[in-house]
C-alpha cells in the first residue's frame, strides 16, 4: 500500500527528538551551550592538548 506523499517526505518521531536533543541548552558553568556547541567545543581541546603535547616532547 503506497503512503501519501506527505508521510513519505516527513520526518520520522526519531529523528525529531534526535533534533529537539541537539538543540535544547545545556547550561555549563552559566552559559547556555547547545550539544552541537559542547561537541566543537570537545573538538577543539582535542586539537589543543594534542598540540600542547607536541611543543612539550619539543621543549
Amino acid at each position: 500500500m503506497l503512503k501519501p506523499l506527505e508521510e513519505e517526505s516527513a520526518p520520522s518521531k526519531d529523528l525529531i527528538a534526535i533534533w529537539i536533543k541537539q538543540a535544547t541548552p545545556v547550561i555549563i558553568k552559566g552559559q547556555s551551550k547547545t550539544l552541537k556547541d559542547v561537541k566543537q567545543l570537545e573538538k577543539r581541546l582535542a586539537v589543543l592538548e594534542e598540540e600542547n603535547e607536541i611543543l612539550s616532547r619539543i621543549a
